[in-house]
């Protein structure tokens, strides 16, 4: 597809379209980096004024394959083991770390560490352990590992460095018919669907998830399917007493196809840590500019609706992502992250992350039915109504799903519905 550069002085990143790729007809970025502008013109691309933290100099097509807090708290533990501190690993380094392990199709090279890129079987036990001391005790990991523990942090290395989000997670592979698990970010043998899974049972205070979270994540996804909002497949896994979400890759078809994937952040450069910056109409309007078809745009709009519901207020610009085929054409992803989020101490979700109307917070059905009128959806006054319903059936996806009853308790009470 192409190149980047890395710049140490300036601490920027450019990336120039490889001439053959343009000819392809695909548009892996068109908001802000169109191949036909390449095609017209010099074919490079950098973006000086972006915000650091979230693009860390890369334009957002690239940004988005870098790790987040838990990937990130992962390689920033190998380095240590290498006698490297964070500051020196530069983030086209991180991307080649990445390799072939990225969400989405894109790949990297050269690869910095090859071994890791194999399918070899994996234990859910050693992966949470070892991923609730690398939450725990950060750049200690490295004197806190035995000898034999070695191949456990390449474990590890190999499904939790790549998928997004600050909760811990791996991206496995799985055989339904003999039960074992693999790693997924790399091609797995036949038999093998991908899946990401969310650990349950460990524990970051700065997040201050509640205890059986993967319970709640799960009846969430059972409740938003009821609302007619698009997900993959999502399961329970049970292993000691714990029940670790998991949801099916949209970005793997079985068979170790890759759709090129790209969040709303990378896409338009709306920065997801900028609380309160963008709003859902921002969204519509790149869904219309990438000219998907009315289903994209009600789709997205059930979505918004759920979210001010059910209080998922961890609604920021990377939980909203489009995949692109191999023709080229672009869609809406089914839906992820579709959790409760809700801490009115907490310095994140205690409002939404996304305005509508220019609020964050107090937003009512007669704000939601103004955008669904300015969106022209149809029926948005019945949709609403109809995703009021379904939420206040919560009890009952939550029981189902097995999830404490003081936590039913206590999350109900938060849902709106006027």
């Amino acid at each position: 597809m192409g190149a980047v550069s890395w710049d140490p002085e300036k601490q920027l990143g450019t990336f120039e379209y490889d001439r053959d790729f343009l000819k392809m007809g695909l548009d892996p970025s068109p908001v802000h980096m169109p191949v036909e502008q390449a095609r017209i013109g010099e074919p490079r691309y950098e973006f000086r004024t972006l915000p650091r933290k979230t693009f860390m100099g890369l334009p957002g097509l690239l940004a988005d394959a870098l790790p987040d807090r838990f990937g990130n708290a992962v390689i920033n533990s190998w380095l240590a083991g290498q006698g490297r501190t964070e500051d020196s690993f530069s983030p086209v380094e991180r991307l080649c770390y990445i390799g072939k392990r990225a969400m989405g199709a894109m790949e990297f090279s050269p690869v910095l560490n090859p071994s890791i890129d194999r399918s070899v079987l994996v234990e859910i036990e050693e992966l949470l352990m070892l991923a609730q001391t690398v939450i725990n005790e950060r750049s200690e990991l490295r004197a806190n590992l035995e000898p034999k523990s070695s191949e456990a942090m390449l474990n590890i290395i190999r499904v939790g460095t790549s998928a997004g989000g600050n909760r811990p997670k791996a991206v496995i592979a799985l055989n339904d018919e003999t039960k074992e698990v693999r790693s997924g970010q790399v091609e797995a043998p036949d038999g093998f669907d991908y899946w990401v899974l969310k650990f349950d049972g460990v524990k970051d205070n700065a997040l201050g998830d509640p205890a059986g979270y993967g319970r709640i994540e799960y009846a969430y996804s059972k409740m938003a399917v009821k609302a007619g909002i698009t997900m993959t497949e999502c399961r329970i896994l049970e292993e000691n007493g714990r029940a670790h979400f998991m949801t099916k890759r949209f970005d793997r078809p079985r068979g170790g196809e890759k759709l090129h994937m790209q969040s709303l952040c990378a896409m338009a450069h709306f920065d997801f840590n900028d609380s309160g910056a963008y709003s859902y109409e921002q969204a519509f309007q790149v869904i219309r500019e990438l000219r998907l078809n009315y289903d994209a745009v009600e789709q997205q709009f059930r979505r918004m609706v759920f979210n001010i519901v059910a209080r998922n207020q961890d609604d920021h610009t990377k939980n909203i992502a489009f995949l692109m085929d191999t023709n080229g054409q672009w869609r809406l992803s089914p839906a992820f992250d579709v959790i409760y989020s809700f801490n009115p101490e907490g310095m994140w979700t205690s409002n939404h992350q996304m305005t509508i109307r220019g609020k964050r917070d107090g937003i009512t059905m007669k704000d939601l039915a103004e955008v669904g009128a300015e969106q022209s959806i149809k029926r948005s006054e019945a949709i609403i109504d109809e995703i009021v319903e379904v939420v206040a059936n919560w009890p009952d996806f939550a029981r189902e799903a097995g999830v404490q009853a003081r936590q039913i308790k206590s999350i109900g009470e938060t849902h709106r519905s006027g």
